[in-house]
């Protein structure tokens, strides 16, 4: 059976896979631009996205506003019909400029999570970019609707509903990770019912793309019967050859064992999914100490407690340079073989999905 189109307001991607945005400059304008190229929602993440700017660490604003314009236009021009999104981390000091900038650039669609992004619809209200919350729970969701709703009088474009199995920082606690009412289709469920009461009040669909370990066509086909509209995923878009990590930050996903893979404690307050290595074992020993921030990037963070930088640790991933940083991703990366282009990836997702599709009706 073939997958049925992903309908976001008048945005309609022919394949409904959704490419995760994946920070410090794991995902910029050559994935994002490729996916949507090949049909999908591709995602430039916009955290800390200035950090190849020669001036980012003496006038960051800048650097980081600069770079959002180039990405959004560069994917425009790898795809000028496709959908291309961005996500900014509610979480980020400076997400109020970079949401304004990017509605500027006339970005399709704004993905948020990271805390709750109530004051987004503040911003892109009046203008053709759609926003989508990223939420754990349908807790989350009903919230946030309530919120925008009261305030702004507009319901989400869609919502983006993340399971405990997505790589990066994750919204749940350590306990909490391996529950059964935490498990994908269940998070699924409730974030479904919450839209419903808003759905039926603003006349419109709200499609949830739901996300965290899928990871073949076969989960996609699962999502998707399961009731979602469409699927998120991140961590098999890292080992294609044009996502915009380096050649060595995409090894180390091929050579990842099931075993390398574990929890950590962001500096951040926030636990998160990463790939095990000498830098952060070295954390772990207490062998990395307090330093002066670099980057002042997210609201929860404190430089004063803070065994490392992550902003840095990330940037330094991405480059290649693995004795001061470290990776992120989800938990089915040890099952990543090789590196592969953009739309090799896509049709295998596409035609296993197809496979395992059931008939049921999409409400357009």
């Amino acid at each position: 059976m073939k997958l049925p189109e992903l309908k976001i307001g008048n945005l309609i991607a022919k394949i409904p896979i959704v490419q995760g945005g994946m920070g410090v400059g794991i995902s910029l304008s050559s994935l994002a631009g490729a996916v949507a190229l090949n049909g999908g929602v591709g995602v430039i993440s916009g955290v800390e996205i200035g950090f190849n700017e020669p001036d980012y660490y003496k006038n960051k604003k800048e650097a980081n506003i600069r770079a959002l314009k180039y990405h959004i236009r560069k994917a425009r021009e790898i795809c000028k019909n496709g959908i291309i999104g961005i996500n900014i981390m509610s979480a980020l000091n400076n997400f109020e400029e970079m949401v304004i900038e990017a509605v500027k650039e006339k970005i399709d669609i704004i993905f948020s999570g990271a805390g709750l992004p109530l004051k987004l619809p503040q911003f892109t209200k009046g203008s053709d970019t759609k926003i989508a919350p990223i939420v754990s729970s349908g807790r989350a969701a009903a919230l946030i609707c309530k919120t925008w709703d009261k305030h702004y009088q507009v319901a989400p474009d869609a919502v983006v509903v993340e399971g405990p199995l997505a790589g990066g920082h994750l919204g749940f606690s350590a306990n909490e990770l391996d529950k059964p009412t935490h498990q994908l289709k269940e998070l699924l469920r409730d974030v479904l019912e919450a839209s419903k009461p808003f759905e039926e009040k603003f006349r419109k669909k709200i499609p949830v793309i739901a996300g965290g370990g899928v990871f073949t066509g076969k989960d996609i086909a699962d999502i998707l019967n399961a009731g979602a509209s469409g699927a998120q995923m991140a961590t098999r878009f890292v080992a294609t050859d044009e996502c915009d990590a380096s050649p060595e930050f995409k090894q180390a996903y091929v050579d990842a064992r099931e075993e390398d893979v574990e929890i950590i404690q962001s500096p951040v307050g926030m636990i998160g999914r990463a790939i095990r290595n000498e830098f952060l074992n070295d954390v772990k020993a207490g062998l990395k100490k307090p330093i002066r921030c670099l980057c002042n990037c997210l609201k929860p963070c404190n430089p004063l407690n803070a065994p490392y930088c992550i902003a840095e640790a990330l940037i330094n991933a991405q480059k290649g340079n693995f004795k001061e940083g470290f990776a992120f991703a989800g938990a089915n990366v040890f099952r990543i073989t090789k590196v592969v282009p953009v739309k090799e990836l896509m049709e295998e997702l596409v035609s296993e999905a197809e496979r395992y599709m059931v008939k049921r009706s999409f409400n357009d």
